[in-house]
């Protein structure tokens, strides 16, 4: 999907168009239904975050933090971004496994809320002591609650307890309530269940409402949501369809219809992840054209990258041997610049050209008119997709090939005579295997989690110092201190900031307990330059 250099240390520009705005999730611990969702959630956490963290290519997560709400809000990971950090993610996800599984009986009221707040806090504060004079520009942050009780009553709660705090910096507010049921798709609430127009004017945000099953499949796909480009700042592609007719290329041509889509993957390139690929073979390096299509498509900013349909084909008459690469999706986009009526005008089109092609059972040839790099003598090489219809208002894309790459091939007529012998021993052969109507990718495991996880262990010999040892040996009189918060000290809460002319109110315990945490942080970046971490 990616090429290029990605080793050096400063950020290349490509590398943001695909990261994700900073996330915090909260897990709500509560009855009585714990004990069923801490094993299936603990368990796709750690696969989504053991591929997350080995794609290669640029960052798709940004920063990550991660709340418990049981009797009380609790940090239980401050951000960190999400790349180079496999171990501290499954450290916490570890803890979350040893939580007592009776949950609490009668949680309080304002956990979820303080949680949020303590979040928004912690992100407004990460921004002003980290991001300021580096290349980073995180602006606002998503914040996702997941909680096994009803959501509507969640949504009621967050609704109250935070209409007076500004949410201006929250992205997106999402409850996604984990159900016993068996459910098909994810829906947001319907707008009977959403707030009143007044509320949702005085929180200044909408709180998603989302619900899925309690199973690993299903959380680890709501988690995988969070690497796809869904980013709403500019459309990704214009596909240019002849105004008049397909046959008059030449008068489509100067005025041609542009639909605005976005694209979106369909599946990560097995060649971003270590291990993957059998051998040295790889059947979808992300050199290929195609690939590059979705990087040019995301990278440029001032001109669209454009697909200019020159042709109508047969759906029948193409050959899946002369498609290449990884598939990709076409969707209307959602650009938010966009004004409503273009929006809607736009969507329309789209959807009549899907049911016009499913009718007509056509696909379309496409070439892809390359962004201009200035003058040149040299006319680039061009690249031409076909654009197949489904029956969801969506079109798949995928790379086709052309004369320069074809290489001779004989498909002989297959012979209508056959041995009886032959046939009757096939025939058995096939009538022992189990039919199944459809291919269901998630029915198929290959392992990789378990193998993504094991590259990231490291032997007990190579294993650096616990950052506990080593502050005893710098500072023997904090050995109490470190046992009573051996890990809650990296995560107190962080002090709020008040407008001028306010004085913060703070017990005097959170001062003590938020000074020990930004202290012992101090001391671990002194004890890095000792025992500087791998590569």
């Amino acid at each position: 999907m990616y090429h290029g250099r990605t080793t050096g240390k400063g950020p290349c520009t490509h590398t943001q168009i695909f990261e994700q705005p900073p996330r915090i999730l909260i897990v709500h611990i509560a009855l009585p239904s714990w004990a069923d969702i801490c094993s299936n959630l603990c368990e796709a956490l750690q696969n989504f975050f053991s591929l997350a963290c080995s794609l290669m290519g640029p960052s798709r997560m940004s920063l990550f933090s991660l709340y418990m709400v049981q009797n009380q809000h609790e940090c239980i990971l401050p951000f960190v971004q999400v790349k180079g950090n496999f171990a501290k993610l499954q450290a916490c996800i570890s803890e979350l496994r040893m939580l007592q599984r009776e949950g609490c009986l009668r949680p309080q009221g304002t956990s979820l809320q303080l949680a949020v707040e303590n979040g928004l806090q912690q992100f407004k504060q990460y921004s002003r002591h980290v991001i300021i004079g580096t290349a980073l520009s995180y602006t606002s942050l998503e914040i996702t609650i997941l909680t096994s009780q009803p959501g509507k009553e969640v949504v009621k709660q967050l609704e109250e307890g935070l209409k007076d705090i500004d949410l201006v910096r929250v992205r997106r507010l999402q409850v996604v309530e984990i159900t016993k049921g068996t459910l098909d798709c994810m829906d947001s609430a319907s707008p009977g269940e959403e707030p009143s127009s007044d509320e949702s004017a005085v929180l200044g945000i909408d709180i998603d409402l989302q619900t899925i099953d309690n199973d690993i499949v299903s959380m680890e796909s709501f988690f995988k949501a969070w690497l796809h480009n869904s980013g709403t700042d500019q459309e990704h592609i214009h596909l240019l369809l002849p105004s008049q007719s397909f046959s008059n290329i030449s008068r489509g041509r100067d005025n041609p219809m542009c639909l605005k889509c976005d694209l979106q993957e369909r599946l990560l390139s097995p060649s971003l992840l270590p291990g993957t690929a059998d051998g040295s073979l790889r059947m979808d390096d992300p050199k290929g054209d195609f690939s590059t299509l979705y990087q040019m498509a995301s990278q440029s900013l001032v001109s669209r990258y454009k697909l200019r349909v020159i042709k109508a084909l047969k759906s029948s008459g193409v050959c899946e041997s002369v498609t290449y690469g990884l598939p990709f999706i076409l969707r209307p986009t959602s650009c938010w610049q966009l004004d409503w009526d273009e929006l809607e005008t736009n969507q329309q089109h789209f959807h009549a050209l899907c049911h016009s092609l499913l009718k007509r059972e056509w696909m379309l040839l496409a070439k892809g008119e390359p962004l201009s790099g200035g003058h040149s003598l040299r006319e680039p090489p061009s690249t031409f997709y076909v654009i197949v219809p489904s029956r969801s208002p969506t079109l798949l894309v995928k790379a086709v090939a052309t004369r320069e790459l074809m290489l001779p091939s004989a498909f002989p007529l297959l012979p209508e005579d056959l041995p009886d012998d032959s046939l009757k021993i096939v025939e058995s052969v096939l009538d022992g295997l189990e039919l199944e109507l459809t291919y269901n990718p998630l029915q198929i495991c290959s392992h990789l989690y378990s193998h993504l996880s094991s590259t990231f262990a490291k032997p007990q010999s190579q294993l650096h110092p616990s950052r506990e040892s080593r502050t005893l040996r710098k500072h023997p009189g904090k050995a109490g201190q470190l046992q009573k918060s051996r890990v809650r000290a990296t995560v107190a809460p962080l002090p709020m900031t008040t407008a001028p002319g306010r004085t913060p109110k703070m017990p005097a315990a959170s001062k003590a307990s938020a000074e020990a945490a930004f202290q012992l942080s101090k001391e671990e970046e002194e004890e890095e330059e000792d025992y500087p971490s791998g590569p």
